[in-house]
Protein backbone atom coordinates (compact mmCIF):
# COMPACT_ATOMS: atom_id res chain seq x y z
CA UNK A 1 0.00 0.00 0.00
CA UNK A 2 1.63 3.24 -1.30
CA UNK A 3 0.51 5.80 1.91
CA UNK A 4 1.44 4.81 5.59
CA UNK A 5 -1.49 4.13 8.19
CA UNK A 6 -3.35 7.11 9.45
CA UNK A 7 -1.19 8.67 11.71
CA UNK A 8 -1.13 8.09 15.88
CA UNK A 9 0.70 11.11 17.73
CA UNK A 10 2.01 10.42 20.66
CA UNK A 11 4.26 12.32 22.85
CA UNK A 12 7.64 12.03 21.10
CA UNK A 13 5.26 13.04 17.82
CA UNK A 14 6.11 9.89 16.01
CA UNK A 15 2.86 8.45 13.53
CA UNK A 16 3.48 4.88 13.80
CA UNK A 17 6.37 4.07 16.31
CA UNK A 18 8.85 4.13 13.83
CA UNK A 19 12.03 5.81 13.13
CA UNK A 20 10.85 7.64 10.45
CA UNK A 21 7.24 8.75 11.31
CA UNK A 22 5.51 11.18 8.89
CA UNK A 23 4.84 13.72 11.56
CA UNK A 24 8.01 13.42 12.91
CA UNK A 25 10.88 15.93 12.77
CA UNK A 26 13.61 14.04 11.67
CA UNK A 27 15.89 16.92 11.47
CA UNK A 28 19.45 17.30 13.05
CA UNK A 29 22.16 15.25 11.08
CA UNK A 30 24.52 17.85 9.56
CA UNK A 31 24.80 15.27 6.53
CA UNK A 32 20.84 15.05 5.81
CA UNK A 33 20.24 16.65 2.07
CA UNK A 34 16.88 18.45 3.39
CA UNK A 35 15.52 21.65 2.91
CA UNK A 36 17.39 24.18 5.63
CA UNK A 37 15.61 26.26 8.24
CA UNK A 38 16.04 29.65 6.81
CA UNK A 39 12.78 31.41 7.41
CA UNK A 40 13.42 33.96 10.56
CA UNK A 41 10.68 35.92 12.65
CA UNK A 42 11.08 39.19 9.38
CA UNK A 43 10.72 36.17 6.67
CA UNK A 44 7.86 34.76 7.97
CA UNK A 45 5.95 37.95 8.31
CA UNK A 46 6.79 38.87 4.89
CA UNK A 47 5.29 35.47 4.05
CA UNK A 48 1.99 36.14 5.69
CA UNK A 49 1.91 40.16 5.29
CA UNK A 50 2.97 39.74 1.61
CA UNK A 51 0.54 36.76 0.88
CA UNK A 52 -2.82 38.49 2.38
CA UNK A 53 -1.99 41.80 1.03
CA UNK A 54 -2.53 41.04 -2.58
CA UNK A 55 -4.50 43.22 -5.47
CA UNK A 56 -7.90 43.50 -3.46
CA UNK A 57 -7.22 46.05 -0.76
CA UNK A 58 -6.02 48.47 -3.79
CA UNK A 59 -7.98 47.42 -6.47
CA UNK A 60 -12.05 47.50 -5.33
CA UNK A 61 -12.40 46.66 -1.72
CA UNK A 62 -16.33 47.36 -2.30
CA UNK A 63 -18.07 44.00 -1.38
CA UNK A 64 -17.90 44.70 2.65
CA UNK A 65 -19.47 48.22 1.96
CA UNK A 66 -21.67 47.07 -0.98
CA UNK A 67 -23.41 44.34 1.90
CA UNK A 68 -22.73 46.52 5.17
CA UNK A 69 -24.33 49.33 3.33
CA UNK A 70 -22.46 52.35 5.47
CA UNK A 71 -19.28 53.43 6.73
CA UNK A 72 -19.31 53.05 10.51
CA UNK A 73 -20.89 49.88 10.04
CA UNK A 74 -18.24 48.54 7.59
CA UNK A 75 -15.35 49.20 9.51
CA UNK A 76 -16.44 47.04 12.26
CA UNK A 77 -16.78 44.28 9.64
CA UNK A 78 -13.18 44.70 9.03
CA UNK A 79 -12.20 44.73 12.75
CA UNK A 80 -14.61 41.65 12.99
CA UNK A 81 -12.61 39.67 10.24
CA UNK A 82 -9.59 40.60 11.37
CA UNK A 83 -10.10 39.49 15.07
CA UNK A 84 -11.65 36.27 13.52
CA UNK A 85 -8.66 35.31 11.00
CA UNK A 86 -6.15 36.32 13.95
CA UNK A 87 -8.64 33.18 15.63
CA UNK A 88 -7.74 31.05 13.26
CA UNK A 89 -4.35 31.74 12.92
CA UNK A 90 -3.34 31.04 16.41
CA UNK A 91 -5.22 28.26 16.04
CA UNK A 92 -2.49 27.04 13.38
CA UNK A 93 0.16 28.29 15.27
CA UNK A 94 -0.78 25.90 18.32
CA UNK A 95 -1.03 22.95 15.72
CA UNK A 96 2.41 23.95 13.94
CA UNK A 97 4.19 24.09 17.50
CA UNK A 98 2.93 20.86 18.36
CA UNK A 99 3.06 18.54 14.99
CA UNK A 100 6.27 20.37 13.43
CA UNK A 101 5.88 19.13 9.93
CA UNK A 102 5.54 21.11 6.70
CA UNK A 103 2.12 20.89 4.77
CA UNK A 104 -0.08 23.04 6.12
CA UNK A 105 -3.65 21.94 5.62
CA UNK A 106 -2.68 18.71 4.42
CA UNK A 107 -0.35 17.55 7.21
CA UNK A 108 -3.13 18.61 10.00
CA UNK A 109 -6.00 16.41 8.22
CA UNK A 110 -3.82 13.78 8.08
CA UNK A 111 -2.96 13.52 11.63
CA UNK A 112 -6.14 14.11 12.93
CA UNK A 113 -8.28 12.47 10.21
CA UNK A 114 -6.42 9.83 8.48
CA UNK A 115 -5.21 9.87 4.68
CA UNK A 116 -8.43 10.20 2.84
CA UNK A 117 -9.61 13.34 4.05
CA UNK A 118 -5.97 14.55 3.60
CA UNK A 119 -6.14 13.27 -0.06
CA UNK A 120 -9.50 14.78 -0.99
CA UNK A 121 -8.18 18.42 0.65
CA UNK A 122 -4.85 17.58 -1.71
CA UNK A 123 -7.10 16.96 -4.70
CA UNK A 124 -8.77 19.88 -4.75
CA UNK A 125 -6.04 22.29 -4.30
CA UNK A 126 -3.84 20.18 -7.27
CA UNK A 127 -6.42 19.96 -9.67
CA UNK A 128 -8.70 23.16 -8.81
CA UNK A 129 -8.52 26.01 -6.49
CA UNK A 130 -4.85 26.74 -6.29
CA UNK A 131 -4.08 26.74 -10.61
CA UNK A 132 -7.61 28.79 -10.74
CA UNK A 133 -5.89 30.95 -8.01
CA UNK A 134 -2.60 31.69 -8.97
CA UNK A 135 -3.95 31.90 -12.34
CA UNK A 136 -6.48 34.88 -11.02
CA UNK A 137 -3.41 36.69 -9.43
CA UNK A 138 -0.84 36.54 -12.18
CA UNK A 139 -3.49 37.79 -14.54
CA UNK A 140 -3.78 40.52 -12.19
CA UNK A 141 -0.21 41.17 -12.30
CA UNK A 142 -0.05 41.14 -15.93
CA UNK A 143 -2.98 43.60 -16.43
CA UNK A 144 -1.56 46.22 -14.28
CA UNK A 145 1.99 46.14 -15.17
CA UNK A 146 1.40 46.77 -18.36
CA UNK A 147 -1.29 49.52 -17.80
CA UNK A 148 1.57 52.41 -17.25
CA UNK A 149 2.55 51.36 -21.03
CA UNK A 150 -0.61 51.57 -22.48
CA UNK A 151 -2.49 53.94 -20.65
CA UNK A 152 -4.99 55.38 -21.86
CA UNK A 153 -5.25 52.67 -24.84
CA UNK A 154 -6.84 49.46 -23.61
CA UNK A 155 -4.54 46.81 -23.35
CA UNK A 156 -4.74 43.71 -25.90
CA UNK A 157 -5.59 40.67 -23.90
CA UNK A 158 -3.12 38.71 -25.47
CA UNK A 159 -0.60 40.97 -24.67
CA UNK A 160 -1.91 40.53 -20.96
CA UNK A 161 -1.87 37.18 -21.01
CA UNK A 162 1.70 36.20 -22.49
CA UNK A 163 3.14 39.55 -19.28
CA UNK A 164 1.04 36.82 -17.03
CA UNK A 165 2.96 33.83 -18.17
CA UNK A 166 6.23 35.64 -18.06
CA UNK A 167 5.38 36.85 -14.59
CA UNK A 168 4.07 32.67 -13.02
CA UNK A 169 7.71 31.84 -15.06
CA UNK A 170 9.56 34.23 -13.14
CA UNK A 171 7.90 33.28 -9.78
CA UNK A 172 8.52 29.50 -10.45
CA UNK A 173 12.39 29.78 -11.90
CA UNK A 174 12.76 32.20 -8.72
CA UNK A 175 11.49 29.62 -6.20
CA UNK A 176 13.15 26.82 -7.56
CA UNK A 177 16.35 28.21 -7.81
CA UNK A 178 17.27 29.66 -4.22
CA UNK A 179 15.28 29.58 -0.84
CA UNK A 180 17.20 32.54 0.21
CA UNK A 181 16.43 34.64 -2.80
CA UNK A 182 12.89 34.08 -2.86
CA UNK A 183 12.50 34.68 0.78
CA UNK A 184 14.74 38.18 0.04
CA UNK A 185 12.24 38.88 -2.80
CA UNK A 186 9.29 38.27 -0.77
CA UNK A 187 10.69 40.50 2.08
CA UNK A 188 11.24 43.83 -0.48
CA UNK A 189 7.98 43.07 -2.34
CA UNK A 190 5.88 43.15 1.11
CA UNK A 191 7.86 46.67 2.06
CA UNK A 192 7.15 48.04 -1.18
CA UNK A 193 3.12 46.98 -0.19
CA UNK A 194 3.24 48.66 2.96
CA UNK A 195 4.48 51.74 1.22
CA UNK A 196 1.61 51.60 -1.16
CA UNK A 197 -0.52 51.55 1.54
CA UNK A 198 1.23 54.48 3.45
CA UNK A 199 1.31 56.96 0.19
CA UNK A 200 -2.66 55.77 0.75
CA UNK A 201 -3.15 56.05 4.27
CA UNK A 202 -0.68 59.26 5.43
CA UNK A 203 -2.27 61.85 2.81
CA UNK A 204 -5.67 60.48 4.06
CA UNK A 205 -5.20 60.82 7.68
CA UNK A 206 -4.10 64.28 6.81
CA UNK A 207 -6.85 65.17 5.33
CA UNK A 208 -9.42 64.15 8.11
CA UNK A 209 -6.87 66.04 10.62
CA UNK A 210 -7.47 69.14 8.58
CA UNK A 211 -11.43 68.09 8.89
CA UNK A 212 -12.23 66.50 5.58
CA UNK A 213 -14.87 64.72 7.55
CA UNK A 214 -17.68 65.34 5.58
CA UNK A 215 -18.11 61.87 4.47
CA UNK A 216 -17.87 60.35 8.37
CA UNK A 217 -20.64 62.03 9.18
CA UNK A 218 -23.97 59.59 10.05
CA UNK A 219 -21.38 56.77 9.70
CA UNK A 220 -23.94 54.29 11.16
CA UNK A 221 -26.77 55.35 9.00
CA UNK A 222 -28.60 51.83 8.63
CA UNK A 223 -31.26 52.77 6.22
CA UNK A 224 -29.13 50.40 3.22
CA UNK A 225 -28.01 48.11 5.79
CA UNK A 226 -30.20 44.68 5.51
CA UNK A 227 -29.50 42.08 8.00
CA UNK A 228 -29.41 39.16 4.85
CA UNK A 229 -26.54 41.18 3.20
CA UNK A 230 -24.49 41.44 6.54
CA UNK A 231 -23.12 37.06 6.16
CA UNK A 232 -22.06 38.40 2.48
CA UNK A 233 -20.24 41.98 3.81
CA UNK A 234 -18.25 39.37 6.24
CA UNK A 235 -17.68 36.47 3.57
CA UNK A 236 -15.84 39.47 1.40
CA UNK A 237 -13.73 40.39 4.49
CA UNK A 238 -12.71 37.39 5.62
CA UNK A 239 -11.69 36.67 1.43
CA UNK A 240 -9.83 39.55 1.80
CA UNK A 241 -7.50 38.40 5.12
CA UNK A 242 -7.23 34.94 3.54
CA UNK A 243 -3.34 33.60 3.45
CA UNK A 244 -3.13 33.79 7.13
CA UNK A 245 -2.27 29.89 6.85
CA UNK A 246 0.88 29.82 4.68
CA UNK A 247 3.76 29.72 7.39
CA UNK A 248 2.47 26.40 8.42
CA UNK A 249 3.24 24.97 5.27
CA UNK A 250 7.07 25.30 5.60
CA UNK A 251 7.12 24.94 9.22
CA UNK A 252 10.51 22.21 8.83
CA UNK A 253 12.28 25.67 7.81
CA UNK A 254 11.14 27.99 9.99
CA UNK A 255 14.37 28.91 12.67
CA UNK A 256 12.79 27.73 16.26
CA UNK A 257 9.20 27.29 15.32
CA UNK A 258 8.05 27.24 18.72
CA UNK A 259 8.69 31.47 19.36
CA UNK A 260 8.92 32.03 15.56
CA UNK A 261 5.60 31.18 14.34
CA UNK A 262 3.27 32.23 16.78
CA UNK A 263 5.02 35.45 17.35
CA UNK A 264 5.14 35.84 13.58
CA UNK A 265 0.99 35.06 13.07
CA UNK A 266 0.51 37.49 15.72
CA UNK A 267 2.52 40.59 14.43
CA UNK A 268 1.38 39.72 10.54
CA UNK A 269 -2.21 40.12 11.85
CA UNK A 270 -1.97 42.76 13.67
CA UNK A 271 0.08 44.59 10.54
CA UNK A 272 -2.68 43.35 8.09
CA UNK A 273 -5.72 44.21 10.19
CA UNK A 274 -4.18 48.05 10.55
CA UNK A 275 -3.11 48.22 7.20
CA UNK A 276 -6.91 47.38 6.01
CA UNK A 277 -8.31 49.66 8.60
CA UNK A 278 -6.31 52.74 7.83
CA UNK A 279 -6.98 52.12 3.84
CA UNK A 280 -10.60 51.78 4.51
CA UNK A 281 -10.16 55.16 6.17
CA UNK A 282 -8.52 56.72 3.65
CA UNK A 283 -10.69 55.94 0.97
CA UNK A 284 -13.58 57.55 2.46
CA UNK A 285 -11.43 60.54 3.45
CA UNK A 286 -11.86 61.55 -0.22
CA UNK A 287 -14.50 59.02 -1.16
CA UNK A 288 -18.47 58.88 -0.38
CA UNK A 289 -20.00 55.75 -0.53
CA UNK A 290 -21.68 56.01 -3.69
CA UNK A 291 -18.27 57.11 -5.18
CA UNK A 292 -17.32 54.18 -3.69
CA UNK A 293 -18.96 51.54 -5.14
CA UNK A 294 -18.96 53.79 -8.98
CA UNK A 295 -15.31 52.90 -9.08
CA UNK A 296 -13.78 49.96 -10.74
CA UNK A 297 -9.91 50.52 -9.07
CA UNK A 298 -10.64 52.32 -5.89
CA UNK A 299 -6.97 53.42 -5.51
CA UNK A 300 -6.40 54.49 -8.23
CA UNK A 301 -9.39 56.82 -8.06
CA UNK A 302 -8.28 58.08 -4.71
CA UNK A 303 -4.74 58.76 -6.45
CA UNK A 304 -6.14 60.38 -9.14
CA UNK A 305 -7.91 63.42 -6.16
CA UNK A 306 -5.10 63.37 -4.17
CA UNK A 307 -2.09 63.18 -6.03
CA UNK A 308 -3.18 64.02 -9.83
CA UNK A 309 -0.58 62.52 -12.07
CA UNK A 310 1.45 61.15 -9.88
CA UNK A 311 -1.56 58.50 -9.49
CA UNK A 312 0.22 56.23 -12.57
CA UNK A 313 2.42 54.66 -10.21
CA UNK A 314 -0.38 52.81 -8.29
CA UNK A 315 -0.55 50.13 -11.22
CA UNK A 316 3.15 49.91 -10.73
CA UNK A 317 2.29 49.02 -6.89
CA UNK A 318 -0.60 46.59 -7.72
CA UNK A 319 1.51 44.49 -9.83
CA UNK A 320 4.08 44.63 -6.88
CA UNK A 321 1.97 43.34 -4.69
CA UNK A 322 0.32 41.01 -7.23
CA UNK A 323 4.04 39.16 -7.37
CA UNK A 324 4.52 39.04 -3.80
CA UNK A 325 1.20 37.04 -3.58
CA UNK A 326 2.40 34.50 -6.09
CA UNK A 327 5.74 34.22 -4.48
CA UNK A 328 4.49 33.53 -1.38
CA UNK A 329 1.48 31.26 -2.28
CA UNK A 330 4.18 29.74 -4.03
CA UNK A 331 6.88 28.98 -1.79
CA UNK A 332 4.10 27.67 0.85
CA UNK A 333 2.56 25.33 -1.44
CA UNK A 334 5.51 23.79 -2.98
CA UNK A 335 5.72 22.67 0.39
CA UNK A 336 2.31 20.89 0.66
CA UNK A 337 2.97 19.02 -2.65
CA UNK A 338 6.33 18.36 -1.55
CA UNK A 339 5.15 16.27 1.86
CA UNK A 340 1.97 15.31 0.22
CA UNK A 341 4.34 13.12 -2.17
CA UNK A 342 6.99 12.14 1.17
CA UNK A 343 3.19 10.86 2.48
CA UNK A 344 3.28 8.46 -0.94
CA UNK A 345 0.04 10.45 -2.04
CA UNK A 346 1.74 12.35 -5.01
CA UNK A 347 4.04 10.38 -7.28
CA UNK A 348 7.93 9.98 -5.25
CA UNK A 349 9.44 12.64 -7.59
CA UNK A 350 7.83 15.56 -5.72
CA UNK A 351 9.62 14.87 -2.79
CA UNK A 352 13.13 15.41 -4.41
CA UNK A 353 15.40 17.83 -3.63
CA UNK A 354 17.84 19.85 -5.97
CA UNK A 355 21.12 18.28 -5.06
CA UNK A 356 23.01 21.87 -5.20
CA UNK A 357 20.37 24.50 -4.15
CA UNK A 358 18.62 22.29 -1.46
CA UNK A 359 14.85 23.47 -2.82
CA UNK A 360 11.84 21.18 -3.87
CA UNK A 361 11.79 22.13 -7.51
CA UNK A 362 9.63 19.73 -8.79
CA UNK A 363 7.45 20.73 -6.41
CA UNK A 364 7.32 24.07 -7.36
CA UNK A 365 6.76 23.36 -11.04
CA UNK A 366 4.16 20.70 -10.51
CA UNK A 367 0.96 23.49 -10.64
CA UNK A 368 2.88 25.45 -13.79
CA UNK A 369 1.06 23.50 -16.62
CA UNK A 370 -2.75 23.79 -15.08
CA UNK A 371 -2.16 27.66 -14.07
CA UNK A 372 -1.01 28.09 -17.52
CA UNK A 373 -3.65 26.65 -19.08
CA UNK A 374 -6.20 28.38 -17.11
CA UNK A 375 -4.82 31.25 -17.75
CA UNK A 376 -5.47 30.89 -21.78
CA UNK A 377 -8.75 29.16 -21.44
CA UNK A 378 -11.44 28.61 -19.48
CA UNK A 379 -13.70 30.53 -16.50
CA UNK A 380 -11.06 30.93 -13.76
CA UNK A 381 -13.26 33.65 -11.99
CA UNK A 382 -16.42 31.39 -11.84
CA UNK A 383 -14.29 28.27 -10.71
CA UNK A 384 -13.06 30.55 -8.34
CA UNK A 385 -16.51 31.37 -7.12
CA UNK A 386 -18.24 28.17 -6.70
CA UNK A 387 -14.79 26.38 -4.77
CA UNK A 388 -14.29 29.29 -2.46
CA UNK A 389 -16.68 27.66 0.44
CA UNK A 390 -14.50 24.96 0.16
CA UNK A 391 -11.65 26.72 1.75
CA UNK A 392 -13.42 27.75 4.61
CA UNK A 393 -14.84 24.50 4.62
CA UNK A 394 -11.54 22.63 5.15
CA UNK A 395 -10.08 25.37 7.29
CA UNK A 396 -12.88 24.62 9.59
CA UNK A 397 -11.86 20.85 9.42
CA UNK A 398 -8.29 21.50 10.25
CA UNK A 399 -9.55 23.44 13.67
CA UNK A 400 -12.22 20.72 14.45
CA UNK A 401 -8.95 18.39 14.15
CA UNK A 402 -7.26 20.87 16.70
CA UNK A 403 -9.84 20.12 19.40
CA UNK A 404 -10.40 16.06 18.01
CA UNK A 405 -6.50 16.17 18.64
CA UNK A 406 -6.71 17.85 22.38
CA UNK A 407 -9.50 15.26 22.89
CA UNK A 408 -7.57 12.20 21.78
CA UNK A 409 -3.85 13.23 22.80
CA UNK A 410 -3.85 15.09 25.79
CA UNK A 411 -0.01 14.61 26.54
CA UNK A 412 1.13 15.63 23.15
CA UNK A 413 3.51 18.44 23.73
CA UNK A 414 1.94 21.75 22.73
CA UNK A 415 4.50 24.79 23.18
CA UNK A 416 1.83 27.53 22.32
CA UNK A 417 -1.71 26.47 23.29
CA UNK A 418 -5.36 28.69 23.15
CA UNK A 419 -8.11 29.13 24.95
CA UNK A 420 -10.45 26.54 24.31
CA UNK A 421 -13.42 29.32 23.23
CA UNK A 422 -11.19 30.78 19.95
CA UNK A 423 -11.16 27.89 18.49
CA UNK A 424 -14.88 26.85 19.16
CA UNK A 425 -15.92 30.18 18.39
CA UNK A 426 -13.46 30.22 14.61
CA UNK A 427 -15.04 26.76 13.57
CA UNK A 428 -18.99 27.54 14.05
CA UNK A 429 -18.30 30.69 12.46
CA UNK A 430 -16.88 29.00 9.23
CA UNK A 431 -18.98 26.36 9.09
CA UNK A 432 -21.69 28.92 9.27
CA UNK A 433 -20.43 30.46 5.76
CA UNK A 434 -20.31 27.30 4.39
CA UNK A 435 -23.88 26.72 5.15
CA UNK A 436 -24.56 30.28 3.92
CA UNK A 437 -22.76 29.00 0.81
CA UNK A 438 -25.16 25.86 0.47
CA UNK A 439 -28.05 28.03 0.98
CA UNK A 440 -27.01 31.38 -0.90
CA UNK A 441 -25.71 29.46 -4.19
CA UNK A 442 -26.66 25.46 -4.08
CA UNK A 443 -26.17 24.84 -8.24
CA UNK A 444 -22.15 26.28 -7.64
CA UNK A 445 -21.74 25.10 -3.98
CA UNK A 446 -22.73 21.45 -5.33
CA UNK A 447 -20.55 22.00 -8.32
CA UNK A 448 -17.65 22.67 -5.88
CA UNK A 449 -18.61 19.72 -3.77
CA UNK A 450 -18.43 17.62 -6.93
CA UNK A 451 -15.22 18.68 -8.13
CA UNK A 452 -14.39 17.47 -4.45
CA UNK A 453 -16.04 14.39 -4.49
CA UNK A 454 -14.41 13.59 -7.90
CA UNK A 455 -11.06 12.90 -5.53
CA UNK A 456 -12.64 9.83 -3.24
CA UNK A 457 -12.27 7.42 -6.77
CA UNK A 458 -8.98 8.78 -7.34
CA UNK A 459 -7.89 8.15 -4.11
CA UNK A 460 -9.53 3.77 -3.75
CA UNK A 461 -8.33 3.63 -7.58
CA UNK A 462 -4.68 4.42 -7.50
CA UNK A 463 -3.74 4.78 -3.66
CA UNK A 464 -5.84 2.38 -1.62
CA UNK A 465 -5.79 -0.48 -4.32
CA UNK A 466 -2.58 0.55 -5.56
CA UNK A 467 -3.86 0.67 -9.60
CA UNK A 468 -0.71 2.72 -11.16
CA UNK A 469 -0.30 2.58 -14.72
CA UNK A 470 3.93 1.29 -15.34
CA UNK A 471 4.31 3.87 -18.14
CA UNK A 472 3.83 6.09 -15.52
CA UNK A 473 5.26 4.62 -13.00
CA UNK A 474 8.10 4.34 -15.31
CA UNK A 475 8.32 8.13 -16.72
CA UNK A 476 7.97 9.33 -13.28
CA UNK A 477 10.86 6.94 -11.97
CA UNK A 478 13.15 7.20 -14.64
CA UNK A 479 16.41 8.31 -13.83
CA UNK A 480 16.99 10.27 -16.49
CA UNK A 481 14.49 12.41 -15.13
CA UNK A 482 16.14 13.06 -11.76
CA UNK A 483 19.21 13.79 -13.85
CA UNK A 484 17.76 16.58 -16.12
CA UNK A 485 15.81 18.35 -12.88
CA UNK A 486 19.77 17.44 -10.87
CA UNK A 487 17.02 15.88 -8.11
CA UNK A 488 17.40 13.19 -5.49
CA UNK A 489 15.25 11.91 -2.57
CA UNK A 490 15.47 13.53 0.70
CA UNK A 491 16.93 11.65 3.56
Amino acid sequence: MPFRSPPILGPDNRSDGQQNGPLQDQRGSPDRLELGRKVTLLRGVSIIVGTIIGAGIFISPKGVVRHSGSIGVSLLVWIACGVLSLFGALCYAELGTCIKKSGGHYTYILAAFGPQMAFIRLWVELVALRPAAMAVISLAFGQYILEPLFMPCAIPPLAVKLATTIGITAVMYLNAMSVTWSARVQIFLTFSKLLAIAIIVVPGLYLIMTGETSNFENAFDTSRMQLSGMPLAFYSGMYAYAGWFYLNFVTEEIENPERTLPLAISISMAVVTSCYMLTNVAYFSVMSVDELLASDAVAVTFADRVYGGFSVAVPVFVALSCFGSMNGSLFALARMFYVASREQQLPAVLSMIHIRRHTPLPAVFVLYPMTVLQIFVGDIYGLLNFMSFMRWLFIAVVVLGLLYLRYTHPDLPRPFKVPLFIPVIFCLTCFFMVFLSLFSDPVNTGIGFAISLTGLPVYYIFIQYSYQPKWLLKALSNRALQIVLEVVPAD
